[in-house]
Formats: C-alpha cells, structure tokens, sequence
C-alpha cells in the first residue's frame, strides 16, 4: 500500500508525529462510537418510554464528553499533521541542498539547474500531503475497521462481517489503479521538468527574443510545451476522478448492505433497537477512513512520483574529496589539455598554457573559441577534461574544492549579486571584515562616493542588483574579489557591456592587482591585455600564437589581424562621434 521505506528512513523525525496522529483518530473514533451507542441508548429509552430525568442528563453529559474528546484529538491530529509535515519539508530540503554543496562546482554537469529548484520545491510540496494525512490514515484505515468489527460484533456477529469483508474492496481497487498510476505520474512529472526548463530559458532569454522579434516564435513553442503537459494533467485528473467514483461505490454500496441486514434483523427480533441503529449509525465508519485514503492516495502518488526524482539526485555519484591543499607557490600549468561537452564536439585541443605565479596572463580569441571553457577547468566547474593541469605541481583534480575556491577568485560579466545590502554581499567575501575594510575596496573600485549618496553599506540592492547599472554592478563585484584576497584571480570578461569609465576603472585595478597576485584576464577587447607579460591566443578550440602583445603584432598573424581589425573599428567609431 504505497510503504516507501527509504523516504520513511529519509525523515525519521517524521515517525513519532504519524504515530501520534494515529491515536488521536483513533480516540477519536472511540468517542464516536461511545456518543453513538449513547444515542442509540437514548432513542430506544424514548421508544419504550422508560427514559428518566437523570438519563436525559447522564445522555446529555456523554454526548458533550464525546464531542469535547473528538474535538480535542482532531486539534491535535491536524498539529500532528503540521508537524509531520515540517519536519519532511526541512530534512528533504536540507538533504537536497547538502547534496549540491558535496556535488560542487560541477553540478550542473550532472542535473539540471531547473530540475533542481522544481523537485526542492514543488516536488517536497507534494510529500507534505504523504507524511501529513496519507501514511496516518493509512495505518488509522486498518486500526478503525477492526475496533468496529470488535464493537459490532457484540451487537449483531453477521452484519459486523459483511461490513468488514467489503472494506478490502476499496485498497484492491487502490491497488489496481497503483501500477498504472504510477507511470502516468512519472510522465507528468516528466512532463513537468521539462517545461520548467523551457519556462526558465525563455524567462532568462526574454530580452533577447524581444530585440530579435522572435518572441511570437517563443510563445508557440511555449504552447505547444504547455498543450502537451495540460494533456497529461487531464489524464491524472481523469484517473484520480474514476477511481474516486468507484471507491464511492464500494463504500456507500457496503455501508448500505450493513443498513439492510440491520433492519432485517431488528424485524426479526434477532437485535434490539440500540443495536440496529448503532450499525445504521456507525455502517459508513467501516468505510470512510479507507475512502479518505483513497483520496489522499493520488496525491500521495504524485509525492512519490516526485520522490524517485529527489532520490535520484541524492543518489547522483560525488566525487571523491581530495584532501590536497593550493600550495604556496600557486604557479598554473597546462599541457595538451582537450575538453568536450559533447563526444563528437572538441572545444579545447592539445592546449598547453603556463600562468607563473605573480605575473600578469591574457587568453584573448574570438567568441566560440574556447576561452571561458579554459576559466571553468581552473575553477573546477568543468571536471571532464584530458591532459594534465597541475597547480604548484599538484594535479588539479587531487586538489580539494574547498581550498581551490579559497586560492581562486572567478569574476565574469554577470557575477551574482544577491538580493540584499552592499554589505551583506561584501561579508560573503570575508565574514569578518569590519566597515573598514569594506570602505577600503569600495574606495578602490571608485564605488564609495555613489554610496554615501546613497544608504552607505547599508544600500539595498534589488533581485539581481536591478536597482544599479551594470557599471555599478560590476565594481561591486570586483570589490567582493578584491576582500576575498585570493592567490590567483581570473577575469573572464568582465568589463563587457559597460561604460568606458567603469570599463577603466576596473581595469586600473587589475593591473594594481596584477603586481602582486597571479591575475589571468580573459577578453575579447584586445586593448585590455597589451600589458600583459604573455598572451595565448585561441582560435577554433587550438592554441593558434602565444607571445607579449609587441611579439605578437611583429609576427603578424592571427593576433594581429584581430588587433588591426579592432583598431580600425575603434577609430572609425571614435570619427563617427567627432563627426
């Protein structure tokens, strides 16, 4: 009946609180079937006119007793509820979350971003309805039928079984529709992910597809997605639907079976009045828990439909942590390196690169070429590669994640900004930096000045840093790098798409940077790597020249083709706003 042992060993705070609301439902039950039998008791004093005033009394007194009772342990049952399914949400999420951490930087190399958040949210979600009502009604749905086959069977041993012979009926039909179930919800599910995917793409990309007129192109792709999920959640809908109805049949049809042979029997003399009417009042108890279960049983499903989702990512491979520190001399070299995201697909071939310590290193080529590929091998995210890259001598890979993120600092175009203040975006730099220190880069990104205009380090800074422009946006996230203090520092594009004076300022600070710290700087503009000490260039995923950028124009190749090209644009640029 739907028993997964490992979700259930998963959150085992859980268990206590199951229990718990079994036997308040249970006392519930209890006090049910005692007003019950007292009304019962009641009427049949009214039939043969021998009730008494202190009868009406002791009733009166029971009823009260039983409902105070029941109302007691439904608070308590739907606290149990809660929670249940609190304790589900944290531990399950808490999991995920540890899970990616141990996962690292290459996460994404294994699992969808969109995936991830869907499952963490949506997929959780689902199980509240499992651990909070499903698992309690399924162990109270067999607790309830025996305790009133125990009581009725006093009153009338035939109509007692009958009524408990037709319960099974209802989880035979759970069962029934379990198998089919439970590939239509791993296809919903299927489904599901999948236009988050599209949903996510399209919101992140929604820009674009306006400034190339291609949002209607978007829009019906969107549908088209969507018109398949609506289709698949109709079919669940329609599957929960009939198999509610036929449970309905099922418990009604029983219930009302156990009426008729009440009556019949009371007719025949064979059981008093109290005793029919106690089964014609308590018939439907033998089968309202288990028609409560079916109810919470689709829901269930689509939790557990969600579950082999959150156990899979669990279950994805981690790699081992190594336990090798960035030694001091934190020098970078590279030989015949090649990466591929796809088998038949090179991005990087045979790359061999040095990055001394304390020296200054440009990787310039044009977009495709398989720059920022190189970044994301040095910062782990990308694990996959061939050849050998070594950090002090040590192979990168037997070095451990944690020490290779405290050794390096990445900052790209689009460094994250959380939403929050200035400072609380500085302190994940340097946790304990006083405002000292955290003026101290502000003032050396020339982002100081704008602040005190504005709350101080106290700013807040909206989802993404929309409130700033991408100027301000990117001195705040050299200022970050700047306190985290790192050996090695890599610069992939980060002065694109902002204006010249932040453009300048940041690059006067790398090269402040670059007199003291290992500083790689990836970029397209060529202007910002002539003083660096070498420069690879790359072209097509191969190392096409490497030299100082005065060799590099002598040679006149690749290199320079590119810088009289940009030159050229440059001051035909400038011309065109002289003009």
């Amino acid at each position: 009946m739907m028993i997964n042992r490992r979700l259930i060993d998963a959150v085992g705070e859980s268990r206590k609180y199951i229990a718990g609301n079994v036997v308040a439902q249970w006392f519930s039950l209890v006090a049910n079937i005692i007003m019950m039998g007292t009304m019962a008791h009641f009427l049949q004093c009214l039939y043969e006119n021998t009730l008494r005033k202190q009868d009406v009394l002791f009733h009166i007194f029971l009823i009260i007793l039983s409902l105070a009772v029941r109302f007691v342990c439904t608070l308590f049952s739907s606290r149990m509820g809660y929670l249940s399914a609190k304790s589900v949400k944290r531990t399950l999420r808490e999991k995920i979350y540890r899970k990616l951490l141990r996962l690292g930087n290459s996460y994404r190399e294994q699992v969808q971003t969109s995936e991830v958040v869907q499952i963490a949210v949506e997929g959780v979600d689902q199980l509240e309805t499992y651990f909070g009502a499903y698992l309690p009604q399924l162990f109270y749905a067999m607790l309830a039928p025996l305790t009133l086959f125990v009581v009725m069977s006093t009153i009338s041993m035939p109509a007692a079984i009958i009524l408990l012979v037709c319960v099974p009926l209802i989880p035979v039909t759970i069962i029934a529709v379990q198998r089919w179930a439970k590939k239509l919800l791993a296809k919903y599910w299927g489904e599901y992910t999948a236009l988050g995917d599209t949903f996510l793409e399209n919101l992140q990309g929604l820009t674009i597809t306006k400034i190339y007129q291609s949002d209607e192109f978007k829009h019906r792709e969107m549908n088209e997605q969507s018109e398949h999920f609506r289709k698949i959640t109709m079919k669940v809908l329609s599957m929960q639907l009939n198999s509610i109805t036929v449970m309905d049949l099922i418990a009604y049809g029983g219930a009302a079976l156990g009426v008729i042979l009440a009556v019949n029997q009371f007719r025949s003399g064979a059981i008093e009045l109290a005793g029919c009417l106690m089964i014609i009042l308590l018939a439907a108890d033998f089968f309202l828990p288990m028609r409560m279960l079916g109810s919470f049983f689709h829901i269930a499903m689509n939790g557990m439909a969600a579950s082999d989702k959150i156990f899979r990512l669990l279950d994805l491979p981690e790699v081992t942590q190594k336990a090798s520190l960035v030694p001091t001399d934190s020098s970078i070299k590279m030989s015949d390196l090649g990466f591929s995201y796809e088998a038949d697909r090179e991005i990087l071939q045979d790359i061999t690169m040095d990055f001394p310590q304390g020296s200054f290193t440009a990787i310039v080529g044009e977009s495709g070429s398989g720059k920022s590929t190189v970044a994301s091998i040095l910062m782990g995210r990308n694990k996959g590669y061939r050849g050998t890259l070594t950090v002090g001598g040590i192979p990168l890979s037997d070095i451990s994640e944690q020490s290779l993120l405290k050794h390096f600092t990445y900052i790209s175009h689009q460094s994250y900004l959380f939403k929050g203040t200035v400072r609380d975006n500085l302190l994940m730099a340097k946790a304990d930096a006083d405002d000292r220190q955290l003026w101290k880069v502000l003032e050396q990104v020339r982002l100081a000045d704008f602040l005190r205009q504005e709350n101080g380090l106290d700013t807040e800074l909206k989802e993404t840093a929309s409130n700033f422009s991408g100027g301000q946006c990117q001195r705040l996230a050299l200022a970050r790098a700047l306190l985290h203090d790192s050996s090695v520092y890599i610069f992939d594009e980060a002065t694109s798409n902002i204006d010249v004076e932040s453009e300048n300022d940041i690059m006067e600070q790398i090269y402040q940077l670059s007199k003291n710290k290992t500083v790689i700087l990836i970029s397209h503009r060529l202007a910002n790597v002539v003083k660096a000490d070498k420069i690879y260039v790359l072209r097509n995923g191969y190392l096409e020249e490497s030299g100082t950028h005065k060799t590099l124009l002598m040679q006149e190749g690749y290199y320079s083709r590119l810088w009289n090209a940009q030159q050229e644009l440059e001051n035909y640029t400038r011309g065109g706003c002289n003009r």
